[in-house]
């Protein structure tokens, strides 16, 4: 089974109000043309696929054309709503269309069915789960101790999973589902610990929408979404964020970005014994290189460098994203506009000569600690009021956070 995994398109992003839509068509051009070539089973879209609940109108039309070219090209689809996206409005019309291939996760309701795709191995059930907060699961699952991002997802996780078991159960006569060597996907979006961040993504302060990966163990593959780097977690490709298409910040400068191929082989020998999963399947995990229309680039150097011809002369630095750090001790005059007469897409201008690296080395934001946002609060209730909450009051703050947080779109 072949899968290529996408997420994290920001549909309708814009970079220093420089609208991207035609990068954004660009890189889904060229993406179309890797599933020509690769010819996968499905394709995986895991969260995030406008930039915001409300997309513009341009957005919607390029990601509505690209699931009708989808479509025409026989692919199954498999799609979910990340933080960024309104998953109302995401879903609409997808029962509608789920006979063409293109299959939309609904808005989470406590329930989560598998679609099930069949190859020379058997069965490979796709779980789709979108973004979810503890509140989004605690509503369903009032009787669970629901207090943290992980127990959200582990209670999610337990429940879809034991009523496909029941399902499948039912289905075949009380035969055991562990019997079975079925292979799972899941496709979900959320913040993983042990990711490694960019500048672009959106993370709790305090590092509270963290999921620990153990809870994913009983999947072959699990699809991420909200990591902007591709990388594994843990080591061995099973639990991957593929990143995104295109850079969305100056820190991705450097990054190469990919879409992730992955291939399912057969179920492990071990598969229908070890009733977390079926054992894992054979996994082979390659990525298939994206070249942007406009590169994002970071340049350095004095005014005087950085506006010779022989610098920018047979690059494409001009229509490239550029961020230029000057060199020069005194600040130039009207450089930014000046400079944008060379460089059309120049987004951010910096210095580095003596006063900035002074000011850098007043503030050393490395020693700041971790906090979560009940303890900042708990900090600044101290500095106005002189003393600290008590254990009622903080048990307040603790759930209207959660209740404010929880119920955001």
């Amino acid at each position: 089974m072949k899968l290529l995994h996408l997420s994290d398109l920001h549909l309708g992003r814009r970079m220093d109000n420089i609208p991207l839509i035609e990068d954004q068509k660009y890189i889904l051009d060229r993406i179309l043309a890797i599933v020509k070539d690769e010819q996968p089973d499905c394709i995986i879209i895991a969260g995030d696929v406008y930039d915001r609940p409300v997309p513009p109108v341009d957005a919607v039309e390029l990601f509505d054309d690209f699931l009708v070219r989808l479509a025409d090209l026989k692919q199954q689809a498999f799609i979910i709503a990340g933080n960024h996206d309104s998953a109302e409005r995401l879903s609409f019309g997808g029962r509608l269309i789920d006979g063409s291939g293109i299959h939309f996760a609904p808005v989470y309701d406590g329930v989560c069915k598998p679609h099930v795709l069949q190859d020379e191995f058997g069965p490979v059930e796709i779980y789709l789960l979108p973004f979810l907060k503890p509140a989004h699961v605690r509503r369903f699952f009032e009787d669970e101790e629901i207090a943290t991002y992980t127990d959200a997802m582990r209670v999610a996780v337990e429940n879809m999973l034991r009523d496909s078991a029941k399902e499948d159960s039912g289905a075949r006569g009380g035969e055991a589902a562990g019997d079975k060597k079925v292979r799972r996907i899941l496709v979900t979006h959320q913040f993983v610990t042990g990711a490694a961040l960019s500048d672009s993504e959106e993370i709790t302060v305090g590092g509270t929408d963290n999921v620990d990966a153990s809870v994913f163990d009983a999947f072959d593959y699990v699809a991420l979404g909200h990591i902007h780097r591709p990388q594994d977690i843990g080591g061995g490709g099973r639990i991957r964020y593929c990143g995104t298409p295109l850079k969305y910040s100056f820190s991705e400068a450097s990054h190469e970005k990919s879409v992730t191929v992955a291939e399912l082989g057969a179920p492990a020998a071990s598969a229908g014994k070890t009733g977390d999963g079926n054992g894992k399947c054979e996994l082979s995990v390659r990525t298939v290189g994206l070249v942007p229309l406009r590169e994002m680039r970071e340049l350095k150097g004095s005014y005087e460098e950085v506006t010779a011809k022989k610098f920018y002369d047979g690059t494409s630095y001009r229509e490239d994203f550029v961020h230029i750090t000057l060199t020069d001790e005194e600040d130039v005059p009207d450089a930014f506009a000046k400079l944008q007469v060379i460089y059309r897409n120049l987004m951010k201008l910096s210095y580095d000569n003596r006063r900035t690296r002074h000011k850098a080395e007043s503030f050393d934001s490395g020693a700041l600690p971790q906090r979560t946002p009940e303890e900042h609060f708990g900090d600044f209730f101290l500095r106005q009021n002189g003393m600290e909450l008590s254990q009622e009051q903080a048990d307040f703050v603790k759930d209207l956070i959660e209740k404010v947080w929880g119920d955001a779109e």
